[in-house]
């Protein structure tokens, strides 16, 4: 899905299509002062204090060099006058499963790959290319007012890469004899799997683009990189890419995070830490009710303010799901921590799940007292 957030918005808000548009920030409001008319009426970019970060943006504010994962803060410096919307998640997921059942519609075999993206196999349709891709295209505009943008290829690495090549609203077709035209000449962290630091060892050695990466000695990227990664770089630069489409799987884990406004500490800001604490269990006891799973393991996570990250997690006698138990449970690994800093990142996670109905969910006992009271 093209901008996904950000053009779920703008189906609130069309006056701001053609607007740089960044969403996040769980302080901002779409609101600026009262009275205001048009334009004025939304709060900017630069007025924002706090240390939330970029969700997502409009491809005006992408022109600006404003991406997701950026402070909020910084983005500011980059476009002050960008409109700030807050996120509303409840509304993505809406249109999240309103595209996927678009597209089921027409290719049934998905693979979930998050909120707003899919790989679909294709294979078993007697359809030309094209036509399909566009039937595709022309019903999720149907179903959610929405554009997306396509990528088909003999697999799912490249066509992971087309999908990007054209958005907004893009299709590409990419034969494999066409990888040389087409892919080679971009740049290496193109390939989804070559992240910021590898690409950084990468630029080191002299390999910048993916025909470079294609060019280089499969011996020197195992040299660098380690055989299993070494050998996936060398293949992944040629087109390579045999993992099947997979259409159903049973989620890990699930977890749910809050970062602060500000460091909170622990003694003095119980009271906030607490709430917070609260509002993350009873959030991940609906994630598991919504998505019919219950859990045996819960696990914290806790970035202090100097950026050190500490989990610990615990394994019970039986499945739970409820809000109450998850917090009992989850303190007991608070427990475990030893909380002399100020906190910056809280979060809880469920794992080892089972389909709810297949559970046993007798309750836990504990009788530890809460580190939030």
């Amino acid at each position: 899905m093209d901008a996904f957030f950000a053009s779920v918005e703008l189906l609130s808000y069309p006056e701001l299509r053609g607007h740089p548009v960044v969403v996040g920030g769980r302080n901002a409001s779409a609101r600026a002062a009262d009275g205001a008319a048009g334009l004025e009426r939304f709060t900017r970019l630069n007025d924002y204090a706090g240390r939330g970060v970029v969700t997502t943006s409009t491809y005006e504010a992408r022109a600006l060099g404003v991406f997701s994962g950026m402070g909020l803060m910084k983005s500011a410096l980059l476009a002050p006058q960008a409109i700030l919307l807050p996120a509303n998640f409840e509304a993505y997921r809406h249109y999240s499963q309103l595209f996927k059942r678009a597209v089921a519609e027409i290719a049934p075999a998905i693979e979930d790959r998050g909120i707003d993206e899919i790989y679909i196999d294709l294979s078993d349709i007697d359809e030309d290319t094209l036509t399909i891709a566009q039937r595709i295209k022309a019903r999720v505009v149907e179903a959610t007012g929405l554009s997306c943008s396509i990528g088909i290829s003999p697999n799912k690495l490249l066509s992971k890469i087309c999908s990007d090549l054209e958005k907004p609203n893009g299709l590409t077709i990419l034969s494999i004899d066409k990888l040389k035209d087409r892919i080679w000449p971009l740049p290496a962290k193109k390939i989804n799997g070559i992240g910021p630091k590898a690409n950084e060892k990468l630029g080191a050695l002299g390999i910048v683009t993916v025909g470079e990466l294609a060019a280089a000695a499969p011996e020197l990227l195992v040299a660098h990189f380690g055989r299993a990664t070494g050998t996936w770089m060398h293949e992944a630069a040629h087109g390579i890419d045999d993992r099947p489409v997979v259409t159903w799987s049973e989620p890990k884990s699930i977890s749910r995070e809050t970062t602060f406004e500000r460091d909170l500490h622990p003694k003095h800001d119980r009271a906030v830490l607490s709430e917070a604490f609260t509002k993350l269990c009873l959030r991940l006891s609906e994630d598991l009710s919504r998505k019919g799973y219950v859990c045996k393991t819960i696990g914290i996570k806790i970035k202090f303010s100097d950026f050190q990250v500490i989990t610990r997690d615990i394994t019970l006698t039986n499945h739970i799901s409820s809000g109450d138990l998850i917090r009992k449970a989850a303190t007991e690994c608070l427990k475990r921590v030893p909380l002399e800093q100020r906190l910056r990142l809280l979060g809880v996670r469920a794992g080892s799940l089972t389909a709810e109905s297949a559970a046993n969910q007798s309750p836990e006992v504990f009788q530890a007292s809460l580190p939030f009271p």
